[in-house]
């Protein structure tokens, strides 16, 4: 994979609170800075086999996408793979408790167009960086804030 970034956060708030919201695809749109839409494309709830439509805006480009959940063990990991779109990606969300009142998350980003990416994949592993570190600080400020 020519993008592959692991960001991690600790949350002061419990894993099932921190894994519940951040795995709900209609919370994407309030914690992610670039996602501007999300569509069901399946019925929920979440599990694997879903499908989700999401609208970003990432580095002046206008993305559409969507995912299908590969994996999902509620409240330990959320893994999805892109089954349409622009390039492939495969994000991973996985929680582990820190004690009884705080989380670690974990926000792992692997794949992109390889071709491009051998010419590109270093700053575009910069700019995923960036925008997960700012993602995981303002979902941290959200649960924190309602904590």
């Amino acid at each position: 994979m020519a993008v592959d970034v692991l960001t991690e956060i600790t949350i002061r708030c419990a894993r099932a609170a921190v894994a519940d919201y951040a795995a709900d695809p209609e919370n994407a749109t309030v914690w992610y800075e670039n996602i501007e839409s999300v569509q069901w494309k399946t019925d929920p709830p979440l599990r694997v086999g879903s499908e989700i439509e999401f609208a970003a805006r990432f580095r002046g480009r206008r993305l559409a996408y969507t995912y299908r959940v590969i994996e999902f063990l509620p409240n330990e990991r959320l893994v999805m793979s892109t089954s349409g779109g622009p390039f492939p990606m495969e994000t991973t969300y996985a929680w582990s408790s820190l004690g009884e009142t705080s989380t670690r998350m974990m926000l792992r980003n692997r794949g992109g167009a390889q071709a491009l990416m051998r010419v590109f994949g270093p700053l575009e592993a910069l700019a995923v960086r960036r925008a997960n570190r700012k993602d995981l600080a303002r979902l941290r400020s959200i649960l924190e804030g309602s904590a």
